[in-house]
């Protein structure tokens, strides 16, 4: 028996895939040993993070996006319509990440 799918559960499975797509920077960064910003830096979203810093903001961002995504509705991968959400929230983050950290480390060409 299929649940009953809900107008929130898009919103749930969007904000999914912005903070899926924002684990991706910080883990990356700190599992390699960089810097990186975050939100705790000096000025936050500008200033740059340790290392140990930007994996538990990874990890947090992930767990966040496991509970919107695995623990509301029913998110299946083969329906199209969840996977778009959850893709069009990915997407529109990780625009707006290359836009704001391209203008801090010169990749706005």
């Amino acid at each position: 028996m299929q649940s009953e799918r809900r107008w929130y559960h898009d919103i749930a499975y969007f904000f999914g895939g912005v903070f899926l797509a924002n684990t991706i920077p910080h883990l990356v960064a700190g599992m390699s040993g960089s810097p990186f910003q975050t939100p705790f830096a000096t000025p936050p979203g500008k200033g740059l993070s340790s290392a140990t810093v930007n994996v538990l903001w990874g990890m947090f961002n992930l767990v966040v996006a496991y509970l919107l995504v695995v623990r509301v509705g029913r998110f299946e991968l083969r329906r199209t319509r969840d996977v778009i959400v959850l893709g069009l929230g990915a997407l529109l983050i990780a625009l707006n990440l290359a836009r704001h950290f391209g203008a801090l480390h010169g990749g706005n060409l």
